[in-house]
């Protein structure tokens, strides 16, 4: 799968622009501010119906604009897929693949899978497991569509649940048959997400392993571990046993949504004990594990979109993150860099082709 071609109308700092891609690796160039990763971000929207940095989609829109408009069209196992997103001030947005509108968004997610690595990135190891959760979802999401409506069903159940320990505790009155609807929805829900995200992290651990290895020489020992309450003890045992709890804390204390994985390096937690350029790593790493178990559930590559990976990487990292995503493995990549010489002169000590783009104030140049 790549994408041909890609055009924008008010879209951030951009105007109008038009882009003409190569099927391999494309470079994205220019200063900070210059509205290079803006061009990722569009072909995320197509890809996941979302912008990967901002959920509210009219913070999108241009300044001074009242709308703003992404189109692309990719080359999808032999087909090809026109897909279209709009935004309009105070109105839904409105979403088509080959000119016919989406009965949900939910449905478009995994046509087009994606990977982005951005130094935003850096939450997942930083921030709370929340992030972290956020991590495996949108992996297994584009991969299966059921487990997305198993996500949205619990949580609902869940913030249910949550009012009602409030309420209670609010009123004084407690509705014992109603909660124990609720422990019986979050269970059936919580059950099959977490034997997915069990058999997912199976799969996804060594391959993780084996790209931290190739990126970093084997000069480090890394560790990936999924935590999950459930790996203990099943979630209907689990209500039965923190009923009391929940009530005093007026919240649901156990299930699917207390998950989380830890990062270690050296047998030390990552996050307190690695350098910027090992959290870098471990965090690319991640993510091309991610790529190449979309890879496999689709059996065509994905998009790769790689934004400003070069920074607090040494050189060393960064020849050899450039292999990994230059040679066969990996199908169309995208990259932003302030360097254009520098990355110019990687490709070609590396002999691989790239097209090159000069991004200026919201203008492109090819």
């Amino acid at each position: 799968m790549h994408l041909q071609q890609l055009s924008v109308i008010n879209f951030k700092n951009y105007t109008e622009a038009g882009l003409l891609l190569s099927d391999g690796v494309n470079a994205f160039l220019g200063d900070n501010g210059a509205g290079k990763t803006n061009l990722l971000d569009a072909i995320h929207y197509l890809a996941l119906c979302k912008s990967y940095f901002n959920p509210i989609d009219s913070q999108q829109i241009k300044q001074d604009a009242d709308f703003f408009i992404i189109t692309g069209t990719f080359s999808r196992n032999g087909q090809t897929e026109a897909i279209a997103c709009s935004v309009k001030r105070n109105q839904k947005k409105q979403f088509k693949r080959n000119k016919k509108d989406y009965p949900r968004l939910a449905d478009h997610i995994g046509l087009l899978p994606l990977v982005m690595v951005s130094p935003n990135d850096v939450s997942i190891i930083v921030e709370g497991s929340e992030e972290r959760r956020k991590f495996i979802d949108n992996v297994i999401s584009q991969t299966d569509n059921g487990y997305l409506d198993e996500l949205i069903a619990y949580n609902k159940v869940l913030i249910n649940r949550n009012a009602l320990l409030k309420a209670a505790a609010d009123t004084g009155r407690y509705d014992q048959s109603l909660l124990e609807i609720f422990d019986e929805q979050l269970t059936s829900s919580g059950k099959k997400i977490f034997e997915k995200r069990k058999a997912f992290m199976e799969a996804f651990t060594p391959v993780f392993n084996s790209h931290y290895r190739f990126l970093t020489g084997e000069a480090e020992n890394v560790e990936l571990i999924y935590e999950s309450q459930l790996l203990q003890i099943d979630l209907e045992t689990l209500l039965r046993k923190s009923a009391e709890k929940d009530k005093v804390l007026e919240r649901t204390t156990c299930g699917v949504h207390k998950d989380d994985l830890l990062f270690y390096i050296h047998g030390m937690p990552i996050k307190k004990f690695g350098s910027q350029g090992q959290q870098k790593s471990f965090l690319i790493a991640l993510k091309l594990a991610q790529y190449t178990l979309l890879q496999q559930a689709k059996g065509f590559k994905p998009l790769l979109l790689l934004d400003d990976v070069f920074d607090k990487l040494d050189d060393k990292r960064v020849e050899k993150l450039m292999q990994m995503v230059s040679n066969h493995d990996f199908g169309q990549v995208f990259i932003t860099d302030t360097g254009y010489n520098r990355v110019k002169q990687i490709f070609e000590d590396m002999q691989v082709p790239v097209k090159l783009f000069k991004i200026a104030q919201g203008e492109v140049d090819a």
